[in-house]
Order: structure tokens, then C-alpha cells, then sequence
């Protein structure tokens, strides 16, 4: 208990999926938690549910201006930001020479576009707590190809990129970025997957079987911890060995 104690924490689509373990687990360890989501029935209902120092802010996490509110809001709140998780995302998969523009662009603007405004913006925030970390939410898609994901995988391996560069250009304020890559995790995502092609998905997995959102969130609380201090600009993996083949 207490890992994260009374740290102000950020967390974007965290009313469902992997953002929703990572908030629970976050508020399990102490922290004060502002979740963002563009679903505000759901958000609210977690905040609520946790009490305490957990607030709920809608949010379209791909509009500049949004991030401003946001940031506004939590600097009238609490005047600073410990720790920031870039965890909302979308994913259009659709064959390169088939995938719309305005498809392509969604994945980019969610996805890629929402990390940058963030990071950019977070900085001040970071700046009044001595520091702190930001913690993007990448893919596997991030470090390998895959079919269909021309504008997913171009996200991803940005969100990789940007990652590294904002933690060159944050080290020496002591602001910690890094990236987190999960493989193939239960989530509404997957939700989608025709259940007969399941045990294939699973069968390419060396550990056998898809990954539970706790165990992302389980990453995640070390990165937002002091405990990964010496950790900046690198890629956790977790894809229960799906990239090592």
C-alpha cells in the first residue's frame, strides 16, 4: 500500500478496459486520481464508486483546447501534476489500400496527436511538483507491423518516438517519460475478435493465453512510482512473449 501515495495522477480512457484496472490500482496505492474519458457515465460511475480523491473530467483527448479545460481544472484543484498516463485509444484496423483518409486520421488524432498535446502541455504542471512521469500507452503494434494497421500502427510507433524524444528534453527537470507496449490484452478492443479465432490468437502466444488489464496496470503503477526512478525514455513490454519470436 501507498506506492503512490497522494500523488496526482491522470489518467485518460479510464473508465474502461486497461485505464480502468490502472485507475483502481492506482487509487489502491494512494493516489489522487483525475480519469478522463469521452464516456461520462461510466467515468463518473468509477469516480464515484472510489470516492475520495478521485474526480472525473470529460474529455475528446484528440482536441487541443480540451487538454487546456483539463489542465485548468486540475491546476485550480491541486495546483500540480505528479504522474500522467496516455492511455485512451481507438483502433481502426482496415486494409492499407482500403482505409479512408478520415479513418487513418482518427487513429492519428486519438492515438498520436492526444500524447503530444499532453506532454506538451503537462509540463508546467510537472514543473510546480519537482518533477514527475509520464507514462505513454503504446502497442506491439508500436514496435512491429501487423496487417491492417495503417494508421494504429503509424500511432503507435509515434507515440514510441515522441516518447523518446520527450525524455531527452525533459531529463534534466526531472520529468521521467516512457512507453508501455502491451500485446494482445481482454479489453473491448479484443471484444471484437470472432470467438473461433480465438485459440489462434492465443495458440501464437508463447505464454499461451491473452493478457488481463490488471497486468498492464500492474506496469503502469511502476512507472508512476518512485520505484522506477531511474527509468526514462525506454519500452516496457508485455505481451506475454509475443514479440520475442
Amino acid at each position: 500500500m501507498g506506492r503512490v501515495q497522494d500523488k496526482v495522477i491522470i489518467v485518460t480512457g479510464g473508465s474502461q478496459g486497461i485505464g480502468e484496472a490502472t485507475v483502481r490500482r492506482l487509487h489502491e496505492e494512494g493516489a489522487k486520481i483525475v480519469i478522463t474519458d469521452l464516456n461520462a457515465e461510466k467515468g463518473q460511475a468509477l469516480a464515484d464508486e472510489l470516492g475520495g480523491e478521485t474526480m472525473f473530467i470529460q474529455q475528446d483527448v484528440s482536441k487541443a483546447e480540451e487538454w487546456d479545460r483539463v489542465f485548468a481544472e486540475v491546476d485550480k484543484k491541486y495546483g500540480k501534476v505528479d504522474v500522467l498516463v496516455n492511455n485512451a485509444g481507438i483502433a481502426i484496423t482496415v486494409k492499407f489500400d482500403e482505409i479512408s483518409d478520415e479513418d487513418y486520421m482518427k487513429n492519428i488524432n486519438v492515438n498520436q496527436h492526444s500524447v503530444f498535446y499532453a506532454t506538451k502541455r503537462v509540463k508546467p504542471l510537472m514543473d510546480r511538483a519537482g518533477g514527475g512521469s509520464i507514462v505513454n500507452l503504446s502497442s506491439i503494434a508500436g514496435l512491429v507491423g501487423s496487417a491492417n494497421g495503417a494508421g494504429y500502427n503509424a500511432s503507435k510507433f509515434a507515440v514510441r518516438g515522441m516518447t523518446k524524444v520527450a525524455a531527452l528534453d525533459y531529463v534534466k527537470d526531472n520529468i521521467r517519460v516512457n512507453s508501455v507496449h502491451p500485446g494482445l490484452i481482454e479489453t473491448p478492443i479484443l471484444a471484437a475478435v470472432p470467438d473461433d479465432y480465438m485459440p489462434a490468437l492465443e495458440a501464437a502466444i508463447p505464454m499461451g493465453r491473452i493478457g488481463r488489464p490488471v497486468e498492464i496496470a500492474n506496469l503502469i503503477l511502476f512507472l508512476a512510482s518512485d520505484e522506477s526512478s531511474y527509468c526514462t525514455g525506454a519500452e516496457f513490454t508485455c505481451d506475454g512473449g509475443f514479440t520475442i519470436q
